[in-house]
């Protein structure tokens, strides 16, 4: 099955539009994706430091995950490799939904995941943050 081939290399997965169903994150976003989790695992819920193809953070959804995160009770780590075997992607017309699997250093691979939408133009993708929850 393709996704076993690109989960080796990781950079080759595409992004797929296809609404019926979810597919492998592609590997253009996966950078973008473990810098993002970076920050949380420092502490910047708001980006502060900036992540390029990421969009601003509100103060509101900063609190958010702050609140969640500390109410989970575990420790962010940054995304292992493994984690793009479970975390997904699905088109819906102009942007596609992302969850990403959010690891702790107490239980590996979490129920909480980062949720958010990625877009396109022009000038590249973009990812805009929604939270992070346990679906």
């Amino acid at each position: 099955m393709a996704e076993d081939v690109n989960s080796h290399t990781p950079d080759a997965t595409p992004a797929v539009k296809d609404g019926d169903r979810e597919h492998p994150i592609a590997g253009a976003w996966r950078p973008m994706l473990c810098e993002v989790v970076r920050c949380f695992v420092d502490g910047d819920y708001a980006l502060s430091r900036g992540v390029d193809g990421v969009d601003p953070v509100s103060s509101e959804t900063e609190e958010h995950i702050r609140a969640y995160v500390a109410d989970y009770g575990a420790t962010l780590v940054e995304l292992p490799e493994e984690t793009w075997q479970t975390s997904v992607a699905q088109w819906y017309g102009s942007f596609w939904d992302v969850l990403v699997d959010l690891w702790t250093a107490e239980e590996g691979r979490s129920d909480l995941v980062l949720q958010g939408r990625i877009t396109e133009s022009e000038a590249g993708t973009r990812f805009s943050i929604h939270m992070v929850y346990v679906p």
